[in-house]
This record gives structure tokens, C-alpha cells and sequence, in this order.
């Protein structure tokens, strides 16, 4: 009898530890749960650290905020790092363009600043990144997740891949996180499974730091934390491992202007005379390569740094409304680009000659409709406002993405 009695609370205990670990494993809802990004492969077992224990004593010069623990995990992903020697070359030069601004959003919310390596394990430093879960941007922000920390998504807009507006968001979130648990390495480790999963994980297990609860976690962010310190580790020490950062950027001085008004991506870089996915790489937020700025809300253009000459040419080319653009300071990015050469950031003035957020209206004219053609891609081809082609085109529907049929006659302009 007690043999039975023994064997049934063994079984009892044993499902219940089942349970738990089932709920720790599921996603939660609004979290910022998402596949395994390509930075973060499956690496189950560590591997022997070495003798000669140069890994963690570059790792401990290194350390600053943040504990950049040294085992068996780490080196792993350090392995699996410096082996992928051109991946992270081209990061390292990304990193030119997106790490100031990291740096400004977390100088401004106590944040650590080694943190913006996590962005590197995220979407390895690609502002269009979206996962199979639909987490998007450079910091991977799921929709829910987002809305909470304020960014926005419509039909013209996603914040989620702005660098400056999702940058400030992810500070928040590490912000409220560490406030949480009172550890970054658990604050690093919610960002990716959800804080719920983290607090249930130390509930469980009793412990207070993430190397007690490792394994408690989903699978993905057991090597989540590994792996931001060994990315840590690689962009301090890439020189060590023969891995050069890639000269394979167009880098671009650029000024800041906020627009009230509907203006098209490609007006811009017609008249600045720039292809228009330079324009467009500065600007990855905007779906539809339009800025849909208001009286109410106006919103921010990044442009290339112009002469005297192409301020007269872009002035000319938009300018109706001077009261519609004001001026901002100027902001320093470097937008990279693959296999052009790297230039040097330099100081800017402030820009100088204001430039107007609509143009004239087009003389009327009609466009037939080739196969791929939508209304919003037509709108940034002929330099017009999508809402004016809507009401000039009635008739085609409201849905500015949809692919039309071949043939069809657009009015462009007023008849």
C-alpha cells in the first residue's frame, strides 16, 4: 500500500514539473516573442572554455554595467561568431549609422550603453527585419508590445522600423524591465521572452539571476543572453580574430526637416537627384514611401546633407507652402550601403534654407496601369499627394497598396 501511495505522489509531482515547464515554453501574448533570429542559433551544449582564459580577461576589461559572464555558452557563441567573419564585417560598418543613435536614446533613459549590442542579435542591425511571428524593426518590436511603448503603426506608417522611435521605445522597456528584477542580465533576457516567463522562472526556481533560471526559460533565450555577450565581445575584439569592419557604405551627412503635410519620398530624391531607395533607407519607417506628416503631428524627414545648388533644385521642386516645413537641427547619421566606399562623419550647420512640404499641382494627365501598379507607387512616381490621387480616381477603390489591373486609365492631376 505504501509502495502504491509513494509511486502516485511521485507521478503527481513529476506532472505538475511537466506543466510548469509547458507554460514557461509558450509565447506571451504582447511579448517580444519571436523565432530564432540568425544571430542566435541553436546551440544546446557548451563547449570546454579554454586554458588559457584570454576570453574572459578581454571580456572582464570590457565589462562595464553589465555582467558579461565568461563559461562554456559564451565561448560557444563566440566560436560561432568569429567564424562568420563577413557577416559581421558588414555589421561592424552598420553599426557606424545605428550605433549614435542607440547611444543618444539610452544616454537619455539610464541605460547601459553596451546594451545596443542586443540590437545585433535581434535583427542584426536591419531596420526591415520582420520575423515569422511578425516582430519587426531593428530592436524587433511585436505590435502589441509596441503600442504599449508608444509606437505607432497605420496605413502609411510603421515605428517599429524608425531607429530613433524604436530605439527610445526598447529603452523604455529595458528601463521598466530592470526596474522589475533589479539585473540587466534578467531585464536583456525578459526583452526577449516576455518579463511574465522571466518572473515565473524565478518564482519557480527561487534563485535572482539568469544563469540560476537558464533553464526554466524558452529554448531561444537560454542562448539569447550568450549570445549578446559574446556579441559583446566580438565587436571590441574583431580585430583579434582577423574580421574587418566592411567599406561597404555610402555614408551620408543629412539634416532633419519636419513636414505638416503629405510629401512623397520620391519628390525628394528626384530633386536631390539620389536614387530613391537612399532616400527610403533613411526613412524606414514610411510604407508607402510617403511622409504623411499633419498641422497636428508633423513628422520627420532625414535628407542627404545638400549643396547650395541641390536646396535650390529640392526648394524649387516642393515648395508651396513655406509655412509647412520648419527647420529642425541637424541630426548625424551614416547611411550604409553595400560595396560603396565609407566617408568620415563630419559636423554639420544647421540647415539653412527652409523647404516646403507640397509642390504645385500637375498639369493633368492619365497613366495606364502596367502589371505590379498600385496607387501609391503611381502617387511617388509622378511627385503627387495619395490622397489627391484618390479623389482624382474615385472610381479605382481606397486601397492604396493593392496591385490594380493592367489597363486601367489614372488620372493624374485635375481635368
Amino acid at each position: 500500500m505504501m509502495k502504491k501511495l509513494f509511486t502516485i505522489v511521485i507521478c503527481t509531482v513529476l506532472f505538475q514539473l511537466v506543466k510548469a515547464d509547458a507554460r514557461l515554453a509558450m509565447p506571451i501574448a504582447g511579448a517580444m516573442q519571436q523565432d530564432t533570429n540568425i544571430l542566435v542559433p541553436d546551440i544546446e551544449k557548451p563547449v570546454s572554455v579554454y586554458d588559457n582564459v584570454i576570453f574572459k580577461r578581454r571580456l572582464d576589461s570590457i565589462q562595464q554595467d553589465v555582467p558579461l559572464d565568461y563559461n562554456g555558452y559564451v565561448q560557444a557563441y563566440i566560436d560561432n561568431y568569429t567564424r562568420r567573419k563577413d557577416e559581421m564585417g558588414r555589421i561592424i560598418g552598420l553599426s557606424r549609422y545605428y550605433f549614435p543613435i542607440y547611444e543618444k536614446a539610452f544616454a537619455e533613459a539610464g541605460i547601459p550603453d553596451e546594451i545596443k549590442y542586443l540590437s545585433i542579435v535581434e535583427s542584426a542591425l536591419n531596420p526591415n527585419a520582420v520575423s515569422r511571428v511578425g516582430a519587426a524593426g531593428p530592436w524587433q518590436f511585436m505590435s502589441e508590445t509596441a503600442k504599449l511603448y508608444g509606437l505607432a503603426m497605420t496605413d502609411y506608417v510603421d515605428e517599429r522600423r524608425d531607429p530613433v522611435k524604436a530605439s527610445n521605445a526598447a529603452a523604455a522597456y529595458l528601463k521598466d524591465a530592470y526596474q522589475q528584477f533589479g539585473d540587466w542580465l534578467l531585464a536583456i533576457a525578459s526583452y526577449n521572452c516576455g518579463k511574465s516567463n522571466v518572473q515565473h522562472a524565478l518564482e519557480i526556481s527561487g534563485a535572482h539571476d539568469y544563469w540560476s533560471i537558464r533553464e526554466l526559460l524558452p529554448p531561444e533565450t537560454r542562448g539569447y543572453v550568450p549570445a549578446f555577450i559574446a556579441v559583446n565581445y566580438v565587436m571590441n575584439y574583431h580585430k583579434n580574430h582577423y574580421i574587418q569592419p566592411q567599406t561597404a557604405g555610402l555614408a551620408i551627412v543629412t539634416d532633419t526637416i519636419m513636414v505638416n503635410k503629405f510629401v512623397s519620398l520620391g519628390r525628394v530624391a528626384q530633386a536631390l537627384g539620389m536614387p530613391l531607395k537612399d532616400v527610403c533607407t533613411l526613412n524606414p519607417s514610411y510604407r508607402q514611401q510617403v511622409a504623411n506628416g499633419t498641422a497636428a503631428m508633423p513628422c520627420r524627414i532625414v535628407i542627404p546633407k545638400a549643396d547650395a545648388q541641390q536646396q535650390a533644385v529640392l526648394h524649387t521642386a516642393v515648395n508651396d507652402l513655406n509655412a509647412a516645413v520648419r527647420a529642425v537641427r541637424p541630426m548625424q547619421y551614416v547611411a550604409i550601403v553595400p560595396l560603396a566606399p565609407l566617408v568620415p562623419v563630419r559636423a554639420i550647420p544647421a540647415v539653412t534654407q527652409q523647404v516646403a512640404a507640397t509642390g504645385p499641382l500637375p498639369s493633368p494627365v492619365t497613366y495606364i496601369t502596367r502589371k505590379g501598379d498600385t496607387l501609391s507607387g503611381i502617387a511617388s512616381q509622378h511627385g503627387v499627394k495619395v490622397e489627391d490621387l484618390l479623389q482624382w480616381n474615385k472610381s479605382l477603390g481606397s486601397n492604396t497598396t493593392l496591385p490594380l489591373v493592367p489597363g486601367l486609365t489614372v488620372n493624374i492631376g485635375r481635368g
